[in-house]
């Protein structure tokens, strides 16, 4: 098909830009913070998270469709999935509107988008489709460790720091649940070509409620929840994040608790 723009969607831009205007609230609201008033800086980490996180949803999915369009799948440019365009995945309330919500009501970065691939185009190539279920949470990960090293070197206000460090531990959350290996999720994506036709079989079939189960299981079960975001924690601090400023990050997120 042509005439499909492959350019950056504006809805990306406007997502980066929401971002950025939490991040200057951070900025600002560092001295009011210290003074006893915490509107500001809590206004700034929640759009800084909050457009973070959906700038990420975006660049996760980006990370599927880049490889399974590099792999070989035509229709990926077709649909517009290379644009970041928010519009373009199977289902925008699914997609970024549940996970926002979860993430604001219960700080639970739950996986969301999703980018229809043709996967027979490169069937055969298992190494390929392991990569391309692999893409999407290692895109997370990258970016959890990158603000993470942005934190330690980069001189800046107390409030950004914050903002930052806990959008990176959301971000290494995001890695770890989505790496689980159940059927629904891309942790299963990437063993999958390597399982038993059986096996393959049987996760099709729990594939639709399966990622729901885990989530039931996150909110309901505490010690669930808590092996999770201990994982998440290990994993922050190993690749130098800060979990004093996460954990201020997160009690400003989660504000109205």
């Amino acid at each position: 098909m042509r005439g499909v723009s492959s350019r950056v969607s504006p809805w990306f831009y406007l997502l980066v830009g929401v971002a950025v205007v939490g991040a200057v609230l951070c900025v600002v609201g560092t001295q009011p913070y210290t003074q006893g008033s915490e509107f500001l800086l809590t206004a700034g980490v929640v759009l800084l998270v909050l457009g973070g996180w959906c700038v990420s949803l975006c660049l996760h999915e980006f990370g599927h469709a880049y490889v399974a369009h590099r792999a070989g799948d035509l229709s990926i440019e077709n649909r517009g999935y290379l644009t970041l365009d928010i519009r373009r995945y199977a289902n925008v309330g699914l997609s970024f509107v549940l996970p926002v919500v979860f993430l604001l009501l219960g700080g639970i970065p739950l996986p969301g988008g999703a980018v229809w691939v043709d996967q027979g185009a490169f069937w055969r190539r298992k190494g390929l489709r392991s990569l391309m279920s692999f893409a999407g949470p290692g895109t997370n990960l990258l970016i959890g460790i990158v603000l993470s090293i942005v934190v330690i070197f980069v001189p800046m206000p107390g409030g950004l720091a914050v903002g930052l460090s806990v959008l990176a531990l959301i971000q290494i959350l995001a890695f770890v649940i989505n790496i689980l290996p159940v059927p629904g999720l891309d942790g299963y994506g990437v063993i999958e070509p390597y399982l038993s036709p059986a096996a393959q079989q049987f996760g099709q079939k729990v594939r639709p409620w399966a990622p729901l189960v885990l989530f039931l299981l996150v909110l309901g079960v505490p010690a669930v929840s808590r092996v999770l975001f201990g994982v998440g924690s290990f994993l922050f601090t190993a690749v130098g994040g800060n979990g004093s400023y996460a954990s201020l990050g997160y009690d400003l997120l989660l504000f109205w608790r």
